[in-house]
């Protein structure tokens, strides 16, 4: 498929901050017909990084225009406005962080749509929220070493996910996860399970990451557990999680979160922070 370009000059680059509909439209047809992000940048007129980004942010599991534009009106709907606080919503936000849950899985449990998990810290920085600093379990920390587990991009997207799941109405939602003690010759495993509505939280230990040792975690854990206590999982695309035909096959349905969004396993994600807390990497 040809796609016409014109030609700009440094100015009129500069003079763009944001992709338009038309450009993103552009952007998934080369994407499509396997053109590199250099070439990509060269026919849009746009700085290779602008593209990169863009293409990072809404690849999952492909990219798509109109996708992307919405996510881009919503962001821009949200910003430049400043969040109300109320005594009950600061007491409900304080609690949780005292119970060690971070900024970013509190909104992205019950706030999702009203509140960023920036506003509140910087709540907490202004006094607004009366919690010491030490509550925030990842203060301080850099950015995290690159993932290298390998990914998948089948499977069904937690977008078809019932939303009775999401709002915790039955017992039986159990979102999966992996964790790694220190790195070296000793390193270890542990599968988890977190089930959503009671927060019933589970760890197995398992000698590596690989889906048949995850596939033998699960079985560990549905043949503990009667069937209506079963009804789906939730996990990350890692490559343990290959093993999901299988879980499907025996009657759980299988969901996989967006990349880059932990908060839609909150369940999980904090109940592991916890289990850090508890258990430093090197003592698992």
């Amino acid at each position: 498929m040809l796609i016409t370009t014109k030609t700009y000059t440094r100015r009129s680059i500069m003079s763009y901050t944001y992709l338009t509909i038309e450009e993103r439209s552009k952007i998934e047809v080369l994407v499509q017909e396997g053109y590199k992000i250099n070439h990509i940048a060269n026919l849009l007129g746009r700085h290779r990084s602008t593209i990169y980004r863009e293409l990072n942010r809404c690849s999952t599991p492909s990219y798509v225009a109109k996708a992307s534009q919405a996510d881009a009106n919503q962001l821009a709907s949200h910003k430049g406005r400043k969040a109300k606080h109320t005594p009950k919503l600061l007491e409900d936000i304080q609690h949780k962080l005292e119970m060690t849950w971070s900024p970013e899985q509190i909104v992205g449990r019950d706030y999702q749509e009203k509140l960023s998990f920036k506003t509140i810290y910087n709540w907490i920085y202004e006094g607004i929220l009366n919690v010491p600093l030490q509550v925030l379990r990842h203060k301080g920390k850099g950015r995290q070493p690159q993932e290298t587990r390998g990914k998948f991009n089948i499977g069904r997207s937690i977008s078809k996910r019932p939303k009775s799941v999401r709002n915790r109405q039955a017992f039986g939602h159990w979102e999966l996860d992996t964790m790694v003690s220190s790195r070296g010759k000793s390193k270890g495993y542990l599968a988890t399970f977190a089930e959503r509505k009671s927060r019933l939280y589970l760890a197995f230990l398992i000698p590596n990451r690989t889906k048949d040792a995850m596939h033998n975690a699960i079985e560990q854990l549905t043949s503990n557990l009667p069937d209506q206590a079963l009804k789906s999982f939730t996990s990350d695309r890692g490559k343990e999680f290959a093993c999901y035909p299988d879980v499907e096959a025996s009657g759980i349905d299988f969901y996989f979160a967006d990349a880059y969004s932990a908060w839609q396993r909150g369940t999980n994600e904090n109940s592991n922070g916890l289990m850090r807390e508890f258990f430093p990497k090197k003592l698992i």
